[in-house]
């Protein structure tokens, strides 16, 4: 179950999310909703999910809801690329849903779109991963529950990396000689994704930086970041990388199919990745920039959250605490049944038998030494300062000093807007 199994990238939906917070406070949902009371069993429910890329996810969320017997819950199954667009057109109308899934965003908790949950997950906070935790909290209130975490990584075919004598890379510099060595007249070396958003923050993480501080301060402006996107320029500009694939890094394909030697993406298609390749693949962390640097892992994700301005919110907020807090099994099935998960709550990641050996438990551990979680504070307008940023260094060869000044500016301006 790709956490970005469409034609859109996790960073469209924030972008929607932040028009909206432009646009000023979301408009209130809280009339007619247009849905009435169900006939059977009290309050009628509705919920959004995008559409997921593996078979079974949309049969396993409404065999969940099916379930529940305190309402009737309806799932919409957003398909294509209009999920984002759907969502937060409907989340201004008396049409939209009760609850959704998305990930942490701190416009949706300022403008009071999103319902405080803590009285929810808190009799079991303890038992969840303390940084989904820190992750889905403004001002001492959690907003959200996360329901899979999704850490991204390298998988490489090791018979191709053995072909040509290299070991994993375990430096960024060791990568893009591996790229170069492992690039054939067929095959490239290396694929980050074709726009190479992806591998933004991991490279910041890599260099012993990050995006924010614990006092909401810049954190990427460093020397390590510096020489970072100079080494992605030279990567991007050697020829190795497959800047040209026919899905982005979410898809398994340009590995299965032969296009690449080395694919960055998610541990959600490790069960394809087996499939097509068995035993011929290995992972691997993004490696250290700097010296000073160290592997990282990006924790990717989805959560669910409650419309705070809906007509049914302590009626979903129920919903939720039965789905996602309640039922371990459910939870369990989610995680590990439609690709690979890591489920957020400790005591089920620990039972969880379909990662506790081989390549999934490779994958876990990765996760558990390297990983990094979204700052609910990082907005779309800060991450598209990085991906221009990007554009600006590593794809126009821009001086990285100068870039990074730019993007302090549109940073330090939201963060004034955000936090004074």
């Amino acid at each position: 179950m790709s956490a970005l199994s469409s034609n859109w990238d996790r960073r469209s939906i924030f972008r929607a999310a932040a028009g909206l917070a432009a646009a000023g406070t979301l408009a209130a949902c809280g009339g007619n909703n247009g849905r009435g009371d169900s006939s059977g069993s009290g309050k009628s429910l509705v919920q959004y999910f995008h559409a997921y890329g593996e078979a079974g996810t949309a049969q396993a969320v409404k065999r969940y809801a099916k379930a529940y017997t305190k309402a009737d819950v309806t799932t919409q199954w957003i398909t294509g690329s209009n999920f984002e667009s759907k969502l937060f057109a409907s989340l201004l109308t008396d049409q939209a849903p009760d609850l959704f899934e998305f990930h942490p965003q701190i416009q949706l908790v300022k403008s009071g779109q999103v319902a405080d949950l803590t009285d929810v997950i808190d009799p079991v906070k303890d038992d969840f991963n303390q940084a989904d935790i820190k992750s889905h909290t403004v001002d001492g209130k959690i907003y959200g529950v996360r329901m899979i975490d999704d850490p991204q990584f390298f998988f490489y075919r090791k018979s191709l990396l053995e072909k040509a004598g290299i070991q994993p890379p375990t430096t960024l510099d060791e990568l893009t000689e591996a790229a170069a060595k492992l690039t054939t007249s067929k095959v490239k070396g290396l694929f980050l994704g074709n726009d190479l958003h992806a591998v933004i923050n991991p490279l910041i993480w890599s260099a012993g930086a990050d995006t924010l501080d614990d006092k909401n301060r810049i954190a990427y402006h460093t020397d390590g970041v510096v020489e970072g996107l100079k080494k992605m320029r030279k990567l991007f500009t050697s020829g190795d990388l497959l800047l040209d694939a026919p899905a982005d890094f979410w898809d398994p394909s340009a590995l299965n199919q032969g296009l690449c030697a080395i694919q960055f993406c998610g541990m959600w298609a490790m069960p394809q990745f087996q499939q097509t390749l068995g035993d011929d693949l290995g992972i691997m962390p993004f490696p250290k920039v700097t010296d000073a640097g160290r592997p990282s892992v990006y924790n990717g994700g989805w959560s669910v959250f409650v419309n705070a301005k809906g007509r049914n919110v302590e009626a979903a907020k129920e919903y939720v605490k039965w789905l996602w807090i309640d039922q371990k099994k459910y939870q369990e099935d989610w995680a590990t049944s439609y690709g690979f998960h890591i489920p957020p709550r400790t005591s089920i990641a620990q039972s969880a038998t379909k990662l506790k050996s081989g390549l999934p438990a490779e994958g876990v551990k990765l996760f558990d030494e390297y990983g990094h979680f979204d700052n609910i504070g990082w907005t779309q307008a800060m991450i598209t300062a990085t991906e221009d940023l990007f554009a600006d260094c590593v794809r126009k060869g821009g001086d990285p000093q100068a870039a990074l000044d730019k993007c302090d500016r549109t940073v330090n301006a939201e963060l004034k807007k955000l936090f004074g």
